[in-house]
């Protein structure tokens, strides 16, 4: 071959991405969405003031991502897995940048809590495809792609709080509430291999994704109750919401093959382990994340910008841990880690308690950090073995769904028992949830049949 036609290849088929930083990639991709709900926390305040908003009314601009959030992952995993993973992210981009630009002429409280909604259903299909695509690697690949996207997604969770007081401080708080957007510039660097993953065909049962969406909601919004000050009759008509969603959906995955929750899943008893796990290591880190922050500020006279600075190492431990953990995604050795991580963020946050000292507290918010990371990249290893190529966009997707209704529990927990007891003592009941994720990691090794 001449040196032409070796130049001329080159340029028409250009050399696959590395494991590792396709990684990066995918985790650049994901990244950004932990921005919507840590670092859009410190702003509402300024959101209250500047819009004339009471803080339950606020609160809300909170409450809507994380609805769409966990929603958007599930319907655009699907998505995926029927039309691609490139058709998904590009409508998912349409979806993101108006939902950002809502947020950025937003008015009134009202029309900005429609925007993050908006927004966080474009920033759910970033995520999921970011994790049908570390799915979808290679075998022989999926180790280092694995570590470079965990290792991606330490750096985003544990910067998130510094990002939202610098933004909302030294800019504008509407750039703080986008920060999810910052996935689009991750897009273009992923599509080349977004096309590769093609899409199944296979219907996507609109009905069933409905009704999961009704349920998650209503769910979300009834733990969320109290601390949104819900009436009396909204809490019912959720209620009802709840049970008639949750009925219909049981019914819809007996009769229906191709439903959009498939019944094999949800039967499956490693998805089950890996569902329980992520919900106490979320759970643990969105109510860690609640309280940290007033604890460091209101009792030790930190500033927001300090808070962000001194978890910001956090990052650093858990990009090590990401990339060890995706070394040790072969056998026991990544469920054991993941365990001694959530096991020493409970034992930790439950000593804070005890000890009138910053340093416990920052502690193990940084190993609620690592243990995030290290979930997902263990749970989508598991997955990638687990679940066939047709399906894994949609597996992930649910999954993560349900790992956000975690989150959502943990932090309507903390909000709600806040109101009875101090910050600091709100702390060992916070150190439950990863402890339960410690425990049930341990079994994520078990084979079943």
């Amino acid at each position: 071959m001449t040196t032409e036609q070796a130049v001329s290849v080159t340029a028409d088929h250009p050399a696959p991405l590395s494991a590792r930083s396709a990684g990066l990639r995918y985790g650049a991709l994901f990244g950004p969405a932990v921005f919507g709900v840590t670092a859009a926390g410190v702003a509402l305040p300024d959101v209250a003031a500047s819009l004339d908003a009471t803080p339950s009314a606020a609160a809300w601009v909170l409450t809507a991502h994380a609805l769409a959030l966990g929603v958007g992952t599930a319907l655009f995993g699907r998505l995926a897995d029927s039309r691609g993973v490139r058709a998904s992210l590009l409508l998912g981009s349409l979806v993101l940048a108006l939902g950002t630009v809502i947020c950025l002429v937003a008015p009134d409280i009202g029309t900005l809590v429609a925007g993050r909604f908006v927004l966080a259903a474009g920033s759910g299909a970033m995520t999921s495809g970011a994790l049908a695509l570390s799915a979808s690697a290679a075998p022989a690949d999926r180790a280092a792609v694995l570590g470079g996207f965990g290792a991606t997604m330490a750096v985003f969770s544990a910067s998130a709080t510094l990002a939202g007081g610098v933004f909302t401080q030294w800019v504008t708080w509407r750039i703080t509430l986008v920060l999810p957007a910052l996935s689009l510039l991750a897009v273009p660097l992923c599509l080349r291999a977004a096309a590769a993953r093609r899409g199944s065909g296979r219907p996507l049962d609109l009905p069933g994704a409905l009704l999961l969406t009704v349920a998650a909601m209503s769910f979300l919004l009834l733990i969320q109750s109290y601390a949104l000050g819900l009436s009396a009759p909204v809490v019912i008509a959720l209620a009802a919401a709840l049970l008639a969603s949750a009925v219909g959906l049981l019914l819809r995955v007996r009769a229906v093959q191709a439903a959009f929750v498939p019944r094999r899943l949800v039967s499956d008893g490693v998805f089950l382990r890996a569902a329980v796990t992520g919900i106490g290591v979320y759970a643990g880190l969105f109510a860690a994340m609640y309280a940290v922050p007033q604890i460091l500020v209101g009792e030790h006279g930190w500033s927001v910008l300090a808070v962000g600075a001194w978890l910001l190492p956090g990052a650093v431990v858990g990009a090590v841990l990401s990339r060890t953990a995706g070394k040790l995604t072969g056998g026991r050795g990544g469920s054991v880690l993941l365990s001694g991580i959530a096991a020493a963020m409970a034992v930790v946050l439950a000593l804070s308690v005890a000890l009138s000292h910053p340093a416990p507290v920052v502690i193990g918010a940084s190993l609620g950090f690592a243990a995030f990371a290290v979930t997902q990249v263990i749970t989508t290893a598991l997955m990638s073995a687990r679940v066939e190529p047709a399906l894994r966009g949609g597996a992930m997707g649910l999954l993560n769904l349900t790992f956000f209704v975690g989150g959502g529990v943990g932090s309507a927990t903390a909000g709600a028992l806040v109101k009875s007891m101090s910050l600091t003592d709100l702390l060992l009941v916070v150190a439950v949830f990863p402890l339960v994720g410690a425990l049930t990691a341990l079994t994520l090794g078990r084979r079943d049949a």
